[in-house]
């Protein structure tokens, strides 16, 4: 069964140049919006699987219908395109939205997002990754660590506990343990010892450059 996904953009080159695309690589797109209220009223009326928002829109931008829709507990996968990294869009993802791209790179790395986010797991740009004060070649496994995971490694950094990082992101100490695992399973960290994911992240001193 083909993902369902809206689109909107106010610039229809864009607009029509990425349903195009994705249309070519069998994904079902089953409307388009060119300003933030219709896109809204779309996705609440067909609840596609995905949405792929411009983030800079008349009316509603893409984050704001993203709230709205979190509030209104719809489970469309939100995916924000903008020109520029925003450090209000990144701090969201893993939150309102599930997919974070510039669009100088939309058409190389949409397909993945998509398949990232049909997966379970959120997704953020390469470039936008390669500007969070990371270094990505620090370990081969790095880039299979979603965005949730990667805020929760960096808190781990900081020596913040499970339950400081659960008041940190609003979630439970046990989903956060949930994703220390994951991280440990991704980075194939050998377990033999407790600390094991403290020891990894002092043998790696330049994972995070802020």
């Amino acid at each position: 069964m083909s993902t369902t996904i809206i689109l909107a953009d106010d610039h229809p080159l864009l607009l029509n140049g990425t349903k195009e695309f994705l249309e070519k690589k069998w994904f079902k797109v089953i409307a388009t919006a060119t300003d933030g209220n219709s896109a809204y009223n779309k996705i609440v009326e067909l609840q596609p699987d995905i949405a792929i928002l411009d983030f800079d829109m008349p009316k509603l931008n893409g984050l704001e219908i993203a709230l709205e829709l979190k509030r209104k507990a719809i489970a469309t996968k939100i995916v924000i395109l903008t020109l520029h990294k925003q450090e209000a869009i990144l701090k969201q993802v893993g939150d309102t939205i599930h997919g974070y791209i510039t669009k100088d790179s939309a058409l190389e790395e949409l397909e993945s997002c998509l398949e990232y986010l049909k997966n379970g797991t959120n997704y953020i740009g390469e470039k936008l990754k390669n500007s969070i004060h990371f270094n990505a070649n620090t370990d081969a496994n790095f880039n299979k660590l979603s965005a949730t995971e990667l805020k929760i490694l960096r808190y781990l950094d900081k020596n913040l506990t499970s339950i400081q990082i659960a008041d940190e992101l609003f979630i439970s100490k046990r989903t956060v343990e949930k994703h220390r695992s994951n991280i440990i399973k991704k980075l194939e960290i050998d377990t033999s010892n407790q600390n094991a994911l403290f020891i990894w992240l002092k043998n790696h001193p330049n994972t995070f450059n802020t």
